[in-house]
């Protein structure tokens, strides 16, 4: 039958279907001093995500920058670390349903204080924390996003708005030529219009590695822990 003038020569239909997947993700865990022993206990939780250039199969390259390096010297960090490595073919930003298995697993074996998960990560992983946040605000009590942004496609700024009662802070070099400081700038700008709680630091003649500094400043962890999820 040949579709007259006017009609459609499309049928309409909709595919209702479960579709399951397998994800991996390599990692490491820090346990503070003490973590375990008092089941009663629950202990605050930071999920970092490193960038590109850790990025692969050897957890070792996790442990170059950020949080890992700083608790392979620290037993007495208070905090229990997550450090997930993002495969070679890959982004944060693709490995985010991953991200979240991770999280269940880790609070279903662990003495997890849900209400004090927090969510940071530096470059690629910057932007793995704007949208891993976006995508899972009742997870994070805070975030900590370093040199990272947002993709325009990503549906900018409306996907933002599920972010606006989220403590933020947001930290870039102000001579990044990597991920230029303007894509922190615009972040905060749009959710300063939304009457979000988020902070910038911006860190003069800085380049890329604007994360060194952010990590070695214990005014982030009090910052951290200074926020619970639905206070």
């Amino acid at each position: 039958m040949v579709a007259g003038v006017g009609q459609s020569r499309q049928e309409t239909h909709t595919l209702d279907r479960r579709v399951c997947r397998n994800v991996r993700l390599k990692y490491l865990l820090f346990l503070p001093e003490g973590c375990g022993r008092e089941p009663e206990h629950r202990w605050p939780l930071i999920l970092f995500l490193h960038g590109m250039g850790e990025r692969g199969d050897d957890l070792e390259d996790v442990k170059k920058h950020g949080i890992p390096k700083i608790v392979e010297q620290r037993a007495d960090f208070p905090f229990i670390v997550v450090s997930p490595q993002c495969p070679a073919d890959s982004w944060w930003t693709a490995e985010l349903e991953a991200l979240e298995a991770l999280l269940d697993e880790v609070a279903e074996r662990l003495a997890v204080d849900l209400g004090r998960v927090y969510l940071t990560g530096l470059s690629m992983g910057g932007f793995g924390t704007w949208r891993l946040a976006a995508r899972s605000p009742d997870r994070f009590a805070a975030i900590a996003p370093i040199c990272g942004g947002w993709q325009d496609w990503w549906c900018f700024p409306d996907r933002l708005r599920v972010l606006k009662d989220m403590p933020i802070w947001a930290f870039h070099g102000d001579k990044d030529d990597a991920v230029p400081v303007g894509e922190s700038e615009r972040m905060v700008e749009a959710l300063r219009k939304l009457g979000a709680d988020v902070r910038l630091t911006v860190y003069p003649d800085c380049g890329h590695d604007s994360w060194t500094r952010t990590y070695e400043d214990q005014e982030l962890y009090e910052w951290f822990l200074s926020h619970r999820r639905g206070e």
